[in-house]
């Protein structure tokens, strides 16, 4: 049991919400959130009509349930507020990214899309000082052997001197910095085929799905699925030319080009600084079948979808906007992210387009977590969309009602939002469900994933 059923206000109000006579009901709308930590309330009405003979086919109002309110799952991707939605975000990142890996029929992505060049590629920060590391060979700078949970990794060696005002900068301008790359990166591929810039977007189409991580030290970098199509997208066969060398080495060429830069201006004390990306690069095929290699398809995915649900909140800092600089000394941040933290409110009068306070709890970065290219595959409003429809099948199922033909029935909805969360004693009582729910998808994802790959091998 959680230590928090040993308080005493929780334990009550657990025991009175179980001993509710509609304990049954709450109990299922939190499993149809999927145990959300978070959910959202809302009071109101349905009521679907026969068009033509005006009869009521369904009324449904939160009249009757638990404390008169409907619970939705609040819909939050990071894993750090809600474990549950995140669970959800992080299984459509994973459909999203394998389907422009391996395809998929639902999602008009055929399987040939496995014989187009496509590489995983990782673009890193560049050095704003020495920190704490765990080289592969010998021990870290400062004499010691970390072990991995060492909280002082990525931590400055020398704090005075480490520049956490270009960290910030760099963070905040990595979202433009990313936008540079990959123009170079289509010139890099027209040049290396012998071609005009308007004669590639007629051959072939870059694609792409990338997200982001912070490293420890609270620097910013991607990881990218890059690929090579046909001119219209997956579904067409890449030019001839178009191979996984050239695209790696057109890759490695567009990261270090000059035009892959971004500049600061300069602004009162500060500098003019710019950005380029750091000289980690890396880039790797990703391969169809288990070969042995860790860039695998499904590796791949599970890779991207997990960072899909993380922010900087692995670096100690808030998960969410930060009001005053006092809420540093509440929330105990480590002192490395506090003056990261502190440099975003320090810059931010001298930036005031880049908005740096706004997103001091990102350590400045504010741009799109995750994001793919039009035609890299389906997008995650059609997953959703796809889970609503089956849900909505489930439901006209359960009340036998018959499929609606278009424009026969006329829907009428009255909603007012009236709060979120739970009591303590609920919050306990959906961390159990919470807990339930997981322990049995992770069963079916176990079985899924084990099926999949007997299919890839067939």
């Amino acid at each position: 049991m959680p230590d928090t059923l040993l308080d005493p206000t929780t334990l009550g109000d657990l025991l009175r919400v179980a001993s509710a006579p509609d304990y049954d009901r709450w109990a299922d709308q939190i499993h149809r959130t999927g145990g959300c930590s978070d959910p959202i309330h809302l009071t109101g009405w349905t009521l679907a009509k026969d068009r033509t003979t005006g009869e009521t086919l369904h009324h449904y109002s939160t009249a009757s349930e638990p404390g008169g309110r409907l619970r939705l799952a609040c819909g939050n991707r990071r894993a750090s507020r809600c474990p549950a939605c995140a669970w959800t975000y992080a299984g459509d990142t994973y459909r999203l990214i394998r389907a422009g890996l391996a395809g998929d029929d639902r999602r008009d992505i055929p399987a040939t899309v496995r014989d187009h060049p496509r590489v995983f590629t990782t673009l890193t920060a560049p050095s704003f000082g020495p920190v704490h590391n765990r080289p592969d060979r010998g021990v870290c700078r400062c004499g010691t052997q970390h072990r991995t949970d060492d909280p002082t990794l990525g931590t400055a060696l020398d704090p005075e001197a480490y520049d956490y005002t270009a960290a910030v900068l760099f963070n905040n301008h990595a979202g433009d910095l990313w936008q540079r790359f990959t123009t170079r990166l289509r010139r890099e591929l027209a040049a290396r085929a012998g071609l005009t810039q308007r004669d590639l977007k007629e051959s072939a189409r870059l694609s792409y799905g990338k997200v982001a991580e912070f490293q420890k030290r609270g620097a910013l970098h991607f990881h990218a699925v890059i690929r090579i199509d046909g001119p219209d997208g997956p579904g067409t066969p890449p030019p001839s030319w178009a191979s996984v060398d050239l695209l790696t080495n057109s890759i490695r060429a567009a990261a270090a080009h000059s035009y892959t830069s971004v500049t600061a201006p300069a602004a009162g004390d500060q500098p003019a600084r710019t950005f380029r990306w750091g000289t980690q690069l890396d880039v790797r095929p990703v391969k169809a079948f288990g070969d042995g290699s860790e860039i695998t398809e499904q590796a791949v995915a599970s890779y991207v979808a997990k960072y899909a649900t993380k922010a900087a909140e692995t670096t100690g800092t808030l998960d969410r906007r930060i009001g005053e600089l006092a809420e540093l000394d509440r929330h105990q941040v480590p002192e490395h992210t506090r003056r990261l933290i502190t440099a975003c409110n320090t810059l931010d009068p001298l930036y005031p387009d880049r908005r740096l306070w706004a997103w001091a709890h990102m350590l400045g970065f504010r741009g799109h977590f995750s994001s793919k290219s039009r035609r890299y595959s389906t997008t995650l409003g059609e997953l959703r969309a796809a889970r609503a429809d089956f849900r909505a099948t489930q439901e006209r199922e359960a009340l036998g009602l018959e499929p609606p033909e278009p424009d026969t029935v006329l829907v009428l909805t009255d909603w007012q939002y009236v709060g979120h969360g739970h009591t303590p004693g609920e919050s306990a009582l959906a961390a159990t469900i919470a807990r339930d729910i997981q322990t049995n998808r992770e069963t079916a994802r176990q079985a899924r994933a084990e099926i999949e790959a007997e299919e890839d091998w067939t």
